[in-house]
């Protein structure tokens, strides 16, 4: 990307990979090749004339819970020693503007807007102190969660997967562009009212202490995505209770990054596959 252009590396550049974990996983040379292509100034196409789909196609979508204090404080659960992790399953993931199903199953559907980053090479047992050397950039994530699910299982996994409700984007910033990623301002509002007002400096366990707990487990691969917490104002935890229901926009922003905009729909009977 640059500026209100973007830079089409299928033209200007046909030996790289097409996709973007591919690119990742080819490594320093790779991304190099890609930066130089974008300086050239060839093969640009205007912003506003492509439809931006999710920027990775993970392996693996691991997200958060119970991350910033003050949503500890809404939730009135107590804070946490260790990081809550759980899955969203990759079927999930969602275009940056693409619309979010109100399920068949559940009207108790529920917002987050969260901080996310894309893991940049193989890694495992990656030391705190080191950890930024593995994430490749930074992007927007809304954990669309549907509440009543989540509540069924200790894992949340349920209620954090189904389909549509991983939209994240626009893009993936380098993390030489967002400098310190504690320290960027998010938003959320639905319907144009501001619902969640926070900064990633409140966040209890960061993101390189979420790389260094999840590398402990388990190899994270080029594209993984990892979702970091909600701050406060969920719909869930409102005085009454504010969920979302089919017609709904909900914005995320986040400084340095931009936003995501997605709106509910009532899930299309059409989604059956049997």
């Amino acid at each position: 990307m640059a500026g209100d252009e973007i830079v089409d590396l299928c033209a200007v550049a046909p030996e790289l990979p097409r996709d973007t974990r591919s690119l990742l996983a080819a490594g320093p040379r790779a991304l190099a090749t890609a930066a130089q292509a974008v300086e050239s100034g060839h093969a640009r196409l205007l912003l506003s004339e492509v439809l931006l789909e999710a920027p990775v196609q993970p392996s693996k979508c691991l997200a958060v819970g119970i991350n910033y204090l003050d949503h500890i404080a809404e939730t009135g659960r107590e804070k946490p020693d260790f990081p809550l992790f759980f899955n969203k399953q990759i079927s999930c993931i969602n275009g940056p503007y693409a619309p979010i199903h109100l399920p068949k199953v559940s009207n108790v559907l529920d917002y987050e807007g969260e901080l996310a980053f894309v893991i940049g090479r193989r890694a495992r047992h990656v030391p705190k102190e080191r950890a930024h050397e593995v994430i490749a950039g930074y992007t927007i994530m809304n954990d669309v969660s549907v509440r009543d699910w989540q509540l069924l299982a200790p894992t949340m996994t349920l209620g954090k997967s189904f389909d549509t409700h991983g939209p994240f984007g626009p893009w993936i910033v380098s993390a030489d562009e967002i400098g310190d990623p504690h320290d960027l301002d998010l938003r959320t509002w639905v319907n144009g009212e501001l619902r969640q007002e926070s900064n990633t400096r409140h966040l209890l366990f960061d993101c390189f202490d979420q790389v260094a707990t999840l590398s402990t487990v388990m190899t994270l691969e080029p594209g993984d995505l990892i979702s970091t917490g909600t701050p406060s104002g969920v719909g869930a935890a409102m005085m009454p209770p504010a969920l979302l229901h089919a017609g709904d926009v909900v914005r995320v922003e986040i400084s340095g990054i931009g936003h995501i905009e997605n709106t509910v729909v009532a899930e299309p009977d059409d989604t059956a596959t049997i």
